[in-house]
């Protein structure tokens, strides 16, 4: 259990207490949702290798809306968003589903941060569609949910945090290519890594307008959190050290899931986050695979109950069944809901202090945990954090202020994990951090 409210630092706010986190979750709109994905699904097709030059149909015309919506939204809040096109030339044969040579374009919103401005949290949604055939470029593809509602959410998310100031920089993102094999996905985080940009966490939004599912269940509060249980660049030296130390579903996205299900049940008590310990579904990909590819945190937003009639699928009736993704099995409300989620996370986020770059644990055969860690700039104290080893989530904790050390007396280092974050003067915190160093 958390320790009383009582312990904290009388400067240290009570996150509960921001009312700013309940006006942005009052703040989104179902409406302006569905009139978003009602756009993109009118774009027909919005297939990779579609057209680019109509101004009505294909992707091209896709990402110039929603490029123009950025703008828009940059307009209203005085030019506080930087947009621009991301793009990389993908050559026919790069894979079986590129047919063609054929741009892979972005589109990407920048809200600078002030005092971090080179540190990021980013939440994508995919541009693209497809029908059965994923080669298929020219018949329609509404993608009503997969993923309009995905792209409708980043856009909403930008309006609404467009009317606040952070500390920490939000990117908000239409990422193409993703049916064709995650090739727009790749080239942002190739593009991040060229630009040494400082990556908090990459949210992906990838189908979140579903609430019944092909099992029959129907479901409008639970939602799906994937994440991989370690980065897929950890070294040898590491690997070893996981064996002895553990840690294997500590890994930097890990916490970045963590870090949505607390906040989902703090501010959005009515929903039920279900974290998913894997990557994506089984077997299949989303866009943060790519991020996760080249060390950054990332995870996988969707809904709980997939309906498998509605996705990647050609518009038919067979058997009575009617196939295809169309506006009328899309739940407004609920896309609502979990664009509410994804702000509040990259608000906080970007609210928070840098997390610290180096957690130290000590106690080997001692009756009490030793931890310290590296001073933040900003922090005006740090949260430590344990659960058991069996446990999701972090479910103990104790405030430490002014100190960069602490000693948990009466705690066995052998039965507990241990974090720790770092926290604002308005109560927001950074990830946690899962220990990296030793010391006796």
């Amino acid at each position: 259990m958390f320790f009383p409210l009582s312990l904290l630092s009388q400067s240290v706010q009570d996150v509960r207490s921001d009312q700013r986190i309940y006006e942005i979750i009052n703040d989104v709109s179902a409406e302006r949702i569905e009139k978003d994905i009602t756009t993109l699904a009118g774009f027909g097709t919005r297939h990779t290798l579609s057209d680019t030059v109509s101004q009505t149909r294909g992707i091209g015309a896709a990402r110039r809306w929603i490029k123009a919506e950025f703008d828009a939204i940059s307009k209203e809040c005085g030019g506080c968003l930087e947009v621009f096109y991301q793009k990389n030339f993908i050559k026919e044969g790069t894979g079986r589903r590129i047919t063609k040579d054929v741009w892979v374009v972005n589109v990407v919103a920048i809200q600078r941060g002030s005092k971090y401005p080179d540190r990021y949290v980013v939440m994508s949604g995919d541009i693209d569609s497809r029908v059965s055939d994923a080669n298929d470029y020219t018949s329609d593809s509404p993608g009503a949910n997969d993923n309009a509602t995905g792209m409708a959410g980043a856009i909403e998310a930008a309006r609404v945090l467009s009317k606040y100031k952070f500390e920490n920089s939000i990117i908000y993102t239409g990422l193409s290519g993703e049916e064709q094999g995650l090739f727009g996905g790749q080239g942002l985080a190739q593009y991040a890594k060229d630009k040494e940009w400082n990556l908090i966490g990459v949210i992906n939004n990838d189908m979140i307008g579903n609430i019944k599912g092909v099992d029959g269940v129907i479901n409008n509060r639970e939602f799906r959190i994937f994440s991989e249980p370690v980065p897929p660049t950890e070294t040898e030296r590491q690997r070893r050290a996981r064996r002895f130390y553990g840690g294997e579903v500590d890994g930097i996205s890990r916490q970045l899931a963590r870090y949505v299900h607390r906040m989902t049940k703090t501010f959005m008590p009515e929903m039920d986050p279900r974290m998913v310990y894997r990557l994506d579904r089984f077997g299949r990909g989303g866009h943060h695979r790519p991020f996760n590819d080249l060390g950054f945190a990332g995870i996988r937003i969707m809904e709980a109950h997939e309906n498998y009639t509605q996705q990647h699928q050609d518009i038919r009736v067979e058997n009575g069944i009617a196939y295809g993704d169309v506006l009328e099995h899309v739940d407004f409300d609920y896309a609502k809901k979990l664009t509410a989620v994804n702000a509040i996370c990259l608000a906080s986020l970007a609210w928070a202090p840098p997390a610290p770059e180096e957690v130290s644990i000590g106690g080997i055969v001692e009756p009490s945990v030793r931890l310290k860690w590296s001073a933040v700039e900003g922090a005006v104290g740090y949260r430590v954090y344990w659960r058991d080893t069996t446990s999701p989530t972090w479910d103990n904790s104790l405030f430490v202020s002014g100190e960069t050390s602490v000693i948990l007396e009466g705690i066995v280092l052998d039965n507990y994990f241990f974090g720790v974050s770092a926290v604002s003067a308005n109560g927001h915190e950074s990830p946690v951090v899962f220990p990296n160093k030793i010391f006796r």
